[in-house]
C-alpha cells in the first residue's frame, strides 16, 4: 500500500476528486493548508496598502491506494491539478505498512 499526498491549488480540488474517482480511488482526505515553494509568496494591495503574503492557501489531498494503482492515481492527480503556472503543487508517495478499517476490523488492502 502507498499513501499518495498532493499539495494543490484550492480551485483544483473537485477536478482532482473526480479524476481519482475515475481510476477507482474510493476515499480521500482533503485539508486546507498554507505554504510556499519556489514562488516565495506574493505581494497584494489591500485598501491602498501593499503587503506581502508569505504563505499561500493550498489543499493537501491524501489517498491510500494498493500498490498496483499508485501510478494511475499519481497520473490522475497530475492531469487534473496541472495549470502550467507556478504554484501548481507537488505529489509525494509514501509506503504504508498497515491499514485497519475501524468499523469491521479489516486489515491491509481490504481496509481500503
Amino acid at each position: 500500500m502507498k499513501m499518495v499526498m498532493a499539495v494543490i491549488k484550492p480551485h483544483k480540488l473537485d477536478q482532482v476528486r473526480e479524476a481519482l474517482t475515475g481510476v477507482g480511488v474510493e476515499g480521500m482526505t482533503a485539508t486546507e493548508v498554507k505554504g510556499y515553494g519556489r514562488q516565495k509568496g506574493h505581494t497584494e494591495i489591500y485598501r491602498g496598502a501593499e503587503y506581502t503574503v508569505n504563505f499561500l492557501p493550498k489543499v493537501r489531498v491524501e489517498v491510500v491506494v494498493a500498490d498496483d494503482v499508485v501510478d494511475q492515481a499519481v497520473e490522475a492527480i497530475l492531469d487534473a491539478a496541472k495549470t502550467g503556472k507556478i504554484g501548481d503543487g507537488k505529489i509525494f508517495v509514501y509506503d504504508v505498512s498497515s491499514a485497519v478499517r475501524i468499523r469491521t476490523g479489516e486489515t491491509g488492502d481490504e481496509a481500503l
